[in-house]
């Protein structure tokens, strides 16, 4: 579980062609997802154009893009909204996009939540390939492509182009480019505060490589170690992940002129922060206590044991220590975030290695069984996407 195997990658065009049944297959599901929607919108004489590009955490990206940071909304409670919150990746890309085009800033957020969701599927299948082989990998593309809250990757937010980001950082760590590890990862922290996540992937996995060029006391076999070159790539891609999460958080301090911690105090002005998962468990205990909240409760307490069981599970299996640090990180914050509780199936999006368990399980089922059942959940996930996002959707 601790050691770095490197493979060599195929070359680009063969990797398009062995990921291209995945990337079909995310493409079908994906475009059923839209197609219950606008039928969903159409039958309630909604938008569904608006619902994706024009509402919650869109409207936000939409005015960085157009009028910088420094917005701010000031709440009866005392609460202030600063979109100082919102990192900038994503609001940058749709201010790119209508620059060279005719498209709004909304059409540009939307266009690039599309092209990064197929980035972010190819890259998910370059790792379960990488790890597990190539239905596996197509296994794991079609389940994140299935998830209940899958409707978010079609949405101009930004965990589709996070996710991208964070899946091909984690594929260039486990095929040893670190440089190009380390540039991911600085992208993946300009566009989300789980950029740690990444971040902490890269510096782990280096870290083991590093411990494992020194050899271990008493072996009795030699040891191959890397080379002088790859260990200076692997410092530099140490350098630059961090940069983006870095960097953007001292820029807040240093605008609000609270110093480091600065960004902390803007997240507390959304009533947002890390709490251990206190507040969370607050929240779950209260809907237990009556009913009928009390199934919702047990829903959510069904959930939280599903994430922590396939976490084990890919423990069991032996994940690379990369993924396993990185989904870890991922699952601690979406789930001990004192706030936003009906957000965090949304910001679990990311943490993708905690389907590679599912994802070998189908691979090594009959394939008309895992067609059926696939099939099945897509039908299941479109629905409840055009009905969760007809009423109240992703805050």
């Amino acid at each position: 579980m601790t050691d770095l195997e490197t493979r060599a990658a195929p070359p680009r065009a063969g990797a398009l062609r062995r990921a291209a049944p995945a990337l079909a297959g995310y493409a079908a599901v994906r475009a059923l997802g839209l197609l219950a929607l606008f039928l969903w919108s159409a039958a309630r004489d909604k938008s569904a154009y608006t619902l994706l590009t024009a509402r919650w955490d869109a409207l936000w990206y939409v005015r960085v893009a157009e009028l910088g940071y420094g917005y701010e909304v000031r709440l009866a409670n005392g609460d202030v909204h600063s979109n100082l919150a919102f990192f900038p990746l994503l609001p940058w890309l749709e201010r790119l996009v209508a620059a060279v085009s005719p498209l709004s800033y909304a059409d540009g957020g939307f266009l690039v939540s599309l092209v990064a969701s197929l980035a972010a599927a190819w890259g998910i299948f370059a790792v379960a390939d990488h790890v597990y082989g190539r239905r596996a990998g197509v296994c794991a593309v079609l389940l994140w492509a299935v998830l209940p809250v899958g409707i978010v990757q079609s949405m101009a937010y930004s965990e589709s182009l996070f996710t991208a980001l964070a899946a091909w950082a984690l594929y260039a760590v486990l095929t040893g480019r670190w440089v190009t590890a380390g540039a991911l990862a600085l992208f993946a922290g300009l566009t989300r505060p789980v950029g740690l996540a990444v971040v902490a992937a890269v510096w782990v996995a280096a870290v083991a490589s590093f411990v494992r060029d020194r050899g271990a006391p008493g072996q009795d076999e030699p040891h191959v170690t890397d080379g002088p070159a790859t260990r200076v790539r692997r410092v530099l891609g140490m350098a630059l992940a961090p940069l983006g999460t870095a960097g953007y958080v001292l820029w807040v301090g240093h605008r609000t002129g609270k110093g480091p911690l600065g960004y902390l105090d803007v997240q507390a002005g959304w009533r947002n922060g890390f709490d251990g998962g206190y507040a969370f468990a607050r929240f779950v205990a209260e809907k237990l206590a009556s009913f009928p909240s009390a199934l919702a409760g047990a829903g959510l307490v069904a959930g939280v044991a599903s994430v922590v069981w396939l976490y084990v599970t890919g423990v069991r299996q032996r994940q690379p220590l990369p993924l396993l640090v990185y989904s870890g990180v991922v699952t601690a914050l979406a789930l001990c975030a004192s706030s936003y509780f009906g957000s965090k199936p949304r910001l679990l999006l990311p943490a993708f290695p905690l389907l590679l368990p599912l994802a070998l399980g189908l691979a090594r089922a009959r394939l008309r069984r895992s067609v059926a059942i696939l099939g099945a959940v897509a039908v299941a996930s479109a629905a409840y996407g055009a009905f969760w996002l007809n009423g109240s959707g992703p805050p």
